[in-house]
């Protein structure tokens, strides 16, 4: 009798317990953005890549929808940034350009060419950096009780109020500039890395001790949801691999590209470790994960800088054409994500915040003055349309708008220009004489938004 009571007992608070925990306690998936640094258009396996193998990339990409038409806000490495994190258009709050150099970041290690450096007239470097006005995603995951970690590149401010610590991030390791040496360039000269806000010694290649980092957080905050920005500074400049990586590309003869290929085979085994880390603890089905580059490589008048290549796409990094801003664009998420889909509908960086915010169950405010949308429904087939009427770019003098198939695109110093996107993927013919009332419509709708926007916070010396 008395164990018929008790077992009656238990089952009746199990029943009375179960559905109070689930209503207080709502599964909440884990979320990582995974982001490439001046990766090329066509250096990935699944857009086509026959020298560089990326078996874990591709293996992503097929578990998810792959975005053909997926972009950035900008062309440059800092405003990309700024906007994936705030789901707003950077130039909505004047970053639109890159920050100073980080703490040992200098022209002779990290420093891409070209690179546009602020102007140091009249502007305090205490203000450079993403503004305090603005939130970011992980303010509002971490709010939502996510544990919120950064591994790797921040770039945006190296003031100690803009340090990631600051920004919504629980944890961070990294590099608070735009560009950081691989690995140690002489005995007894390690590489220079923060942890939190304290500067640390690291000796491992750079791209392994990301990947080590990224894989013990994951290790550390598998049991409760977790926000993991995982920002690698691969394959940016400066050309450094390990032997290890090397050795796998023996057969490409261009030095150039030979060491790219090793740095980004590096990176692929990082996401892979990820991967594994992920599948090792059966959160799969509980994980959702975005894959992007922040802008195109970066080739200039037919030489590319670290060995990239943006084919089919014309332009590169620096510039509004689409080898600037069109990306690898990769959105996973085992049984909420379609498998293995291929969308070419224009989806842009900004997307990112909306969408992580909607598959934690979050409200999306009309006060967060959101440029990007949520993908989820898109993706899962209950919408049916685009998700953006009209993508706008503006960088310094350069500007671009992309509504439905056209694009007008002004770059560097040669007038506006009309492209059919799908007719035309490498903007090879300039059809604003044939359709001037496109250009003009597309023009129209480019200056109203521009009116929108503000000011740039700081210029760069020279504009690129």
């Amino acid at each position: 009798m008395f164990f018929r009571f008790m077992s009656a007992l238990l089952i009746g608070m199990a029943v009375w317990v179960g559905p109070t925990l689930a209503a207080d306690s709502p599964v909440k998936p884990n979320i990582i953005v995974i982001v490439a640094d001046d990766l090329g258009y066509a250096d990935v396996g699944f857009h086509g890549c026959k020298d560089i193998p990326t078996p874990n990339l591709d293996t992503l990409a097929k578990s998810g929808t792959r975005f053909t038409s997926g972009y950035v806000s900008c062309p440059y490495c800092s405003p990309t940034r700024a906007g994936l994190l705030t789901g707003r258009y950077q130039t909505r709050f004047g970053h639109e350009f890159n920050p100073g150099p980080g703490p040992g970041e200098n022209a002779g290690r990290g420093r891409a060419r070209n690179r546009p450096r602020p102007s140091q007239q009249n502007v305090d470097d205490s203000k450079i950096g993403l503004p305090l006005t603005e939130v970011t995603v992980a303010d509002r995951l971490k709010k939502a009780g996510y544990a919120t970690g950064l591994v790797g590149k921040w770039h945006l401010g190296n003031d100690p109020k803009y340090n990631p610590t600051q920004r919504g991030f629980d944890e961070f390791f990294g590099f608070l500039g735009g560009a950081h040496p691989y690995k140690a360039e002489a005995p007894g000269a390690p590489i220079s890395l923060v942890r939190g806000t304290e500067p640390i010694k690291e000796s491992e290649y750079l791209t392994d001790a990301l990947n080590r980092e990224a894989v013990a957080f994951v290790e550390r905050h598998h049991e409760h949801p977790f926000f993991l920005y995982l920002a690698f500074n691969a394959v940016h400049t400066p050309l450094q691999a390990t032997d290890k990586y090397t050795a796998r590309f023996e057969k490409i003869s261009d030095p150039k590209r030979r060491t790219y290929a090793a740095m980004l085979s590096a990176l692929d085994d990082a996401v892979g470790q990820v991967l594994t880390k992920i599948r090792e603890y059966k959160l799969e089905e509980n994980t959702l994960i975005f894959f992007i580059s922040d802008n195109g490589g970066p080739v200039a008048q037919g030489t590319t800088i670290n060995g990239s290549s943006n084919e089919p796409l014309r332009g590169s990094k620096r510039f509004t054409l689409e080898g600037g801003i069109r990306v690898p664009f990769v959105v996973s998420w085992k049984g909420h994500v379609p498998a293995g889909k291929v969308d070419d509908r224009p989806v842009i960086a900004l997307d990112i915040h909306p969408t992580a915010l909607a598959a934690a169950g979050l409200p999306i405010e009309d006060s967060f003055h959101l440029d990007g949308v949520n993908l989820l429904p898109y993706i899962e087939g209950k919408e049916l349309g685009t998700p953006h009427d009209v993508l706008l770019w503006r960088f310094g003098k350069q500007f671009a708008i992309r509504k439905g198939d056209w694009k007008l695109v002004k770059h560097d110093d040669a007038p506006p220009q009309l492209y059919n996107l799908k007719d035309d993927i490498g903007e090879s013919k300039d059809l604003i004489a044939q359709k001037p009332e496109i250009a003009k419509e597309l023009q129209s709708a480019w200056d109203n938004w521009n009116k929108e926007l503000v000011p740039p916070l700081w210029s760069p010396a020279t504009l690129p």
